[in-house]
């Protein structure tokens, strides 16, 4: 393991004398790729230069014990420094051991996300809303850009179904953990006998693919143009800037209508049709795959129950995970406090790459 550290730490280092190179300075895209491959060996050198200075100074104390020449008390100091280094060199071991697992090249993109209301009538739609106005709060407290795509309201409040696109550091490995069906148990406001209901609402997280990941034929789109609903500008409903693309190989339906140009729109909708062909290919790539490898938390699964948002309880249940990890403040959470949940799933997301890769 020691090897592999150091040829990582000098890769870091080399990668960021380039950044200082004209070539590289001068070309956007190769200066952001560099970027993003130090700050994914950022962890790993961090840990690293810790374990590599752990293993020299246990070294050096071993040849103090070792030595004929060394001083009773000394060596004394040199054989507590030993037993202080030991259990430390270990938890570095089990750290590097986590850091060192593959990640998913597109944990580093951006994401798309559909919110669609499930079961639960007007309070699904509710719920939607919710989840949505979670997901806006979250992007806040992360630094991440979010950009409203497309949305159908429902009567009651919240949605029907909402799209959006997050862009930011590593945002798709953090957001995929949010696919799945999230539960609501509440009393709604609609609810005139103070009963508690049960509503759900399913989330898609979807890596951004770029134009080099999809070819998009002109000829196998139809384009359609129509007027704007719901709040807006003073164009809504008088000017024909939303955009509909349907993929006819795959029946494939995008709309935006969120912006005030067509060719807006269109970039947006593009965006959306070209990631749900990339997930496509993705999940027939994944189901070639043997099932032991498969992720057992399932993470593109939008049909499994993943959450449940209990408010008389004010508590948050994440069903994948277990024992103190499992549940969660509620109000922190749909405040959009998310990274603790995320991060436990980080977790237990490597624990079961790393039992499958024993096994």
């Amino acid at each position: 393991m020691q090897e592999k550290i150091q040829a990582l730490i000098e890769k870091s280092k080399s990668l960021k004398e380039k950044l200082n190179d004209p070539e590289v300075t001068n070309d956007l895209k190769r200066y952001k790729d560099i970027s993003q491959d130090i700050k994914s060996l950022s962890k790993v050198v961090e840990v690293g230069e810790k374990y590599i200075k752990s293993l020299n100074e246990l070294a050096s104390s071993k040849e103090l014990v070792e030595s004929k020449d060394t001083e009773p008390d000394l060596k004394e100091m040199a054989y507590e420094e030993i037993n202080e280094l030991q259990p430390k060199i270990l938890e570095y071991e089990e750290e590097l051991k986590f850091l060192l697992i593959p990640k998913d090249p597109n944990d580093m993109k951006n994401c798309i996300v559909e919110i669609r209301a499930g079961t639960g009538g007007d309070e699904a739609g509710i719920f939607a809303g919710d989840l949505y106005r979670m997901y806006q709060r979250f992007a806040d407290m992360q630094g991440y850009k979010l950009e409203l795509i497309d949305f159908n309201e429902a009567e009651k409040g919240g949605f029907k179904e909402v799209v959006f696109s997050l862009a930011g550091d590593n945002i798709y490995g953090d957001m995929k953990f949010e696919s799945g069906v999230h539960r609501v148990q509440r009393v709604p406001e609609t609810e005139a006998n103070g009963r508690l209901h049960t509503s759900a609402a399913s989330v898609a997280v979807l890596p951004e693919a770029e134009d080099v990941d999809v070819q998009i034929k002109e000829n196998d789109l139809r384009i359609d143009v129509f007027r704007s609903g719901g709040a807006g500008g003073q164009n809504v409903n008088k000017v024909e800037t939303a955009i509909r693309i349907t993929h006819i190989p795959t029946g494939i339906v995008i709309s935006c209508q969120d912006e005030r140009s067509q060719l807006k729109n269109k970039e947006k909708a593009m965006k959306v049709l070209r990631s749900r062909l990339y997930e496509i290919e993705r999940k027939k790539a994944e189901e070639e795959m043997s099932s032991t490898r498969k992720s057992m938390i399932k993470t593109g699964d939008r049909s499994e129950k993943i959450r449940t948002y209990n408010w008389p309880q004010n508590r948050v249940t994440d069903h994948r995970l277990e024992g103190d990890n499992k549940n969660y403040n509620l109000k922190e959470v749909v405040d959009g406090t998310l990274m603790p949940i995320i991060e436990n799933l980080h977790v237990l997301e490597r624990t079961e790459i790393l039992n499958q890769n024993i096994e």
